[in-house]
């Protein structure tokens, strides 16, 4: 594969979704269901939050007003499922009592901020790093800031496109530099490279299987 990085990029956008097809994420029926789960899949598995998500559901809870009413310890055992549950009842406790103070409950008025002010202010609050901060802006404000994890760096890091130790603001530059703002773009392309990272670009890499596996290049 030849071409500069936004054309390989791009390039693997389209491998990727010719191998995969669309992804539909993020799996959320509204915006505080996206931010919720964003905490939540913190360090843990996608299915694990997936039964915190439904036990909130089925008690009633996953709602601003709901949780907000509750306490640490009255939450913790009911995310029991996704990990490290006492710090993201912390974690998702700050967020609400942030939208209570400064917002008045408003998830919309929060989320209808500029992408940078937003980005900033989320990054502001207690356990809510960039990864988490970009899945709240793209997924639940559907405002194209670009998410990037451990899988974007090492798909991309063995493909000769960025250093293994690139920061993460660097790496998210990357995208944001080299592609068009487009929210569903953005989505699709996240999605399909956490996709390829579970299925192929795992620590010991199946590389003669992945789709990507012509992608290569020039040295950085």
């Amino acid at each position: 594969m030849k071409g500069n990085r936004r054309e390989i990029i791009e390039e693997i956008y389209d491998l990727l979704y010719k191998a995969f097809g669309p992804q539909h994420w993020w799996p959320a029926e509204t915006p505080f269901e996206v931010i919720i789960g964003a905490i939540l899949t913190q360090n843990t598995a996608w299915k694990n939050v997936v039964l915190s998500i439904n036990v909130l559901k089925e008690r009633g809870l996953l709602g601003y007003e709901a949780l907000h009413a509750l306490s640490v310890d009255e939450l913790a055992p009911l995310i029991r499922s996704s990990g490290y549950f006492n710090q993201k009842a912390k974690k998702i406790k700050a967020f609400c009592s942030h939208l209570h103070d400064r917002w008045n409950g408003d998830l919309d008025a929060l989320l209808a901020q500029a992408m940078d002010i937003l980005r900033r202010e989320l990054l502001g609050l207690h356990g809510i790093g960039p990864e988490t901060a970009d899945s709240i802006v793209l997924y639940a404000a559907c405002k194209p800031s670009f998410v990037v994890d451990a899988y974007t760096r090492r798909i991309l890091s063995r493909h000769g496109l960025v250093s293994p130790d690139i920061v993460h603001e660097s790496l998210r530059a990357v995208f944001m530099e080299s592609l068009p703002n487009d929210v569903p773009y953005f989505q699709e392309f996240h999605a399909l490279l956490v996709c390829a990272g579970k299925l192929y670009c795992r620590r010991t890499p199946l590389c003669a299987s992945c789709p990507l596996k012509a992608c290569t290049a020039p040295p950085i």
